[in-house]
């Protein structure tokens, strides 16, 4: 799919064209990183939603340390996006924790964080979704909950890491790339620490929301040091894009 049609086909939903763009762009970025199920897939999933395109999200309390949004119906992309350039527009003094009530579907969470860490901020964020992990044979008692961090660098380049607890993820299974009976917790026989990492999560979120439903939490902070070169020269190669750290 290209850009006028991914554009579109969004507009075609009732998203004005910023909405549209903002869309569009998260989800190329995940198809050209690899991770499909996050990737153009999706627009043809949103095609079967009934969305509230016109939707905006909402600021509830905003104290210096700590802000509050509610998604207000708009899609948990269009509500990242929006804390990620308030972030980015006035950064925290030293440290904020962000609570997004209400706050679906959130994508490539690497994405967000990519973002804020090239804009010189360090930050981690995870995000609840449907209960689709459990231990084997028992019931789904967690989303799969992914974890990304990122770390910015005087190289000008971010380390991100991003890690769903699932072995796959569910954008898999809606890209039809994977079968639903292969969303376990990942670690073969270790799946207890992939699981337990979710209920943590899961809980951690769920507290922090005042309402019942999914979210997503943001620590966002100005950096001390800059630990990424010592990392870098040691030449140590990691999965991902390029594999570099």
């Amino acid at each position: 799919m290209d850009r006028e049609e991914g554009l579109a086909r969004l507009q075609a939903l009732g998203f004005e064209a910023g909405d549209a763009g903002v869309l569009w762009e998260h989800f190329d970025e995940a198809e050209a990183r690899g991770k499909l199920g996050h990737g153009h897939s999706r627009i043809a999933w949103l095609e079967t939603l009934d969305v509230d395109a016109g939707a905006r999200p909402e600021t509830l309390e905003a104290e210096g340390s700590f802000e509050r949004w509610h998604a207000r119906g708009a899609l948990g992309y269009l509500v990242l996006d929006a804390v990620v350039r308030t972030q980015l527009a006035d950064p925290p003094e030293r440290v904020r924790l962000v609570v997004c009530e209400q706050t679906f579907p959130t994508g490539m969470l690497g994405g967000w964080v990519r973002r804020l860490a090239a804009g010189g901020l360090v930050a981690a964020l995870t995000a609840t979704s449907p209960k689709r992990l459990g231990p084997p044979g028992g019931p789904k008692v967690a989303g799969t909950n992914p974890l990304a961090i990122g770390i910015p660098s005087s190289d000008g380049e971010p380390v991100v890491v991003d890690v769903s607890m699932g072995a796959i993820t569910w954008g898999d299974v809606i890209a039809g790339l994977r079968g639903e009976e292969e969303l376990v917790p990942f670690g073969g026989g270790q799946w207890h620490k992939a699981l337990a990492l979710a209920l943590g999560l899961q809980l951690v979120v769920d507290a922090l929301q005042r309402e019942d439903g999914f979210g997503a939490v943001l620590l966002v902070a100005r950096p001390e040091s800059d630990p990424v070169p010592a990392l870098r020269a040691t030449g140590i190669r990691v999965p991902g894009t390029g594999g570099r750290p």
